[in-house]
């Protein structure tokens, strides 16, 4: 990508492209990256200071005297140093190097190579590789979970295993069963359109964005809108490349011959699946999924709430009515600032001062738009045929309006322009678009996710709420928050977005997120998931009983990767090669991602 011309190349497109947006979304992508391109004043291409990253314990001759072992064997197509400028791309052409929304410098979490496998063997005779040097793997679906750190190693020189490239195959979809069985490179786009092409009468859970892995979302435990919102709790059957090189599938397909893989997810037994979701422990390379029946019929409703306290009520109002299934799906409650910067109109359009935006610009903003003054917006969607809908959504409304302002938006009164309609779609199981028009409220724009946990009752997020308000206000940072209720916990989705083209902003957010872990952690909250550079933090705020699950967790990894060579600190899990070397990086954060050194291997590096 070249700052050189005016208009920006056309995105990539699907199925041209395996990670390409299906063309009924073109328009939308081509007037994202357009506004994305216009409101950029860093230069795409970043050159190189540092030259090569080598990863720690290996001389630099030895090194790429291994990548050229590994390109005899895996094809010298299939394996790429990283050696020239860093290109930071945009959600649809992102990265796989280093991380484009970068808080450190962008040369601490990159990678020394990318290496492309083509099937499961390929994987296999990759890690075997690691293990003869020495070498961290760093593996990737698609890259595309980037408020976390998208395809950036934890470790600096990590070899990136990109699996989405070569390996994105539906192998199966059965419409009896409503399941499938995917490898790492299918997106949600991907999935949803060949569902279409055959005509089948089933749905896909889809997050707000639907260009990510449906593997790398539900090992994340990624959420999305339909009642089948819970990804992790969908899955059935995973096939492992374990970080010795071993092959296992878990569940029912253990059992040769077992036609219920993805029918089933439990098997006989210890359930394993649950270790290789958010760990370093493995390698997925297919994963089965159950899908949404269509439920013959659906409608989204919005309501907006006026005061920020209003958050309390709303909150235990939706509880009984979610537990009770009143209300179906993995709803929004969404602060008002996101209404307007969803539009994709410039900060600068609405207010030019410093600090956050004030509420009384912010509501005289909203008042010239279809929603009018508020401070919540609440999207959900009910199921079913009319009489079934009007039933469970007469019981919302007298239940919301208990709520005094609340209002209901009559859909029929919003323009096809407004964001209700990319709600509708993905809350009917259609992959969208929409949500990256935030992503031009600044210039650069970047974003991190806070992202802690509460059960679904209003004291709790309101202690949580008040949290980030107040770090918030304390950095500068304008309010991008979203509550997803699930069944009996909630979600609070804080989209911090900054200029990352700002020193001082990627400072100001870094602490103001640092601040954040703590202060909920304290008040008894911990994050479901975080970018790579706080997973140390966040993982050890799980502390109980002097570290119980850090240590059980330690242990495992020792055992299954004796000599650490897969994702070494991923989710702030450290092999013994790397432990208690100042790899770790605790809650006064710091400039650089190294530690000192690795220890030699337990078994010399030879397995």
């Amino acid at each position: 990508m070249s700052t050189s011309t005016n208009e920006p190349p056309t995105p990539p497109t699907y199925p041209a492209s395996y990670s390409g947006i299906p063309e009924r979304l073109l328009h939308k992508a081509v007037r994202d990256k357009s506004r994305i391109w216009n409101h950029q004043s860093i230069d795409f291409l970043t050159p190189r200071k540092r030259g090569l990253a080598i990863p720690a314990g290996i001389g630099r001759s030895e090194f790429l005297k291994a990548i050229e072992d590994l390109s005899h064997t895996l094809g010298k197509e299939h394996v790429v140093l990283n050696d020239q400028p860093l290109e930071d791309g945009w959600y649809m052409e992102h990265p796989n190097t280093h991380d484009a929304f970068m808080i450190m410098d962008g040369e601490e979490t990159v990678s020394s190579a990318v290496v492309y496998p083509g099937n499961v063997p390929d994987v296999q005779l990759v890690v075997k590789w690691a293990n003869k040097h020495l070498i961290p793997l760093y593996p990737i679906s698609m890259g595309r979970n980037l408020g976390y750190g998208g395809a950036a190693p934890r470790v600096r020189g990590s070899v990136i295993v990109d699996l989405g490239k070569r390996m994105n195959k539906i192998l199966d979809i059965n419409p009896d069963d409503c399941t499938c069985l995917v490898e790492p490179g299918v997106s949600f786009y991907a999935l949803y359109e060949e569902i279409q092409k055959k005509g089948y009468k089933i749905w896909v859970d889809t997050p707000d964005l639907g260009g990510g892995s449906v593997i790398g979302n539900t090992l994340e435990h990624g959420v999305g809108y339909t009642p089948y919102g819970d990804h992790w709790g969908a899955h059935s059957g995973l096939e492992v490349v374990l970080p010795t090189g071993d092959l296992l599938r878990t569940g029912m397909g253990a059992l040769p011959g077992s036609d219920a893989w993805q029918t089933f997810p439990y098997g006989f037994g210890p359930i394993s699946d649950g270790i290789f979701s958010q760990s370093n422990f493995g390698i997925v390379t297919k994963m089965g999924m159950a899908l949404m029946p269509d439920p013959g019929g659906d409608e989204t409703f919005l309501y907006t709430f006026q005061n920020e306290n209003d958050l309390l009520l709303l909150v235990d109002i939706v509880r009984p009515l979610r537990i009770a299934n009143i209300l179906e799906n993995v709803a929004q409650i969404r602060h008002a600032t996101i209404e307007i910067a969803v539009s994709g109109k410039r900060r600068s359009e609405y207010y030019e001062g410093t600090g956050p935006i004030p509420n009384e610009v912010l509501q005289s903003h909203l008042e010239k738009t279809p929603i009018g003054k508020c401070t919540w917006v609440y999207y959900g969607t009910s199921y079913g045929p009319p009489h079934v809908r009007k039933y469970k959504m007469d019981i919302v409304h007298q239940e919301f309006m208990k709520i005094p302002g609340a209002k209901r938006i009559d859909p029929t009164s919003l323009p096809k322009s407004h964001y209700y309609w990319s709600r509708a779609k993905i809350a009917a199981g259609q992959p969208d678009f929409e949500e990256l028009s935030y992503m031009n409220w600044v210039p650069n724009g970047g974003h991190l996710g806070f992202s802690p946990v509460s059960p679904t009752r209003g004291p709790d997020v309101l202690k949580l709420w008040k949290i980030a308000k107040q770090r918030h206000d304390q950095y500068g940072i304008d309010l991008f928050m979203t509550f997803v209720v699930g069944m009996r916990e909630l979600h609070m989705i804080n989209l911090v977005v900054y200029d990352r083209g700002s020193p001082e902003r990627r400072k100001a957010v870094e602490k103001c997120m640092r601040l954040m872990i703590d202060d909920a952690a304290k008040a008894g909250y911990g994050e479901y998931r975080t970018h790579l550079l706080f997973q140390d933090q966040v993982a050890r705020t799980y502390n109980w009983n002097d570290n119980a699950l850090m240590k059980f967790n330690e242990k495992l990894k020792d055992a299954l990767d004796p000599n650490g060579i897969l994702a070494p600190g991923r989710c702030g899990i450290w092999p013994e090669r790397y432990r208690d070397r100042g790899w770790e990086i605790g809650p006064e954060g710091r400039d650089t991602s190294e530690g000192q050194g690795v220890r030699p291997s337990a078994s010399n590096g030879r397995l």
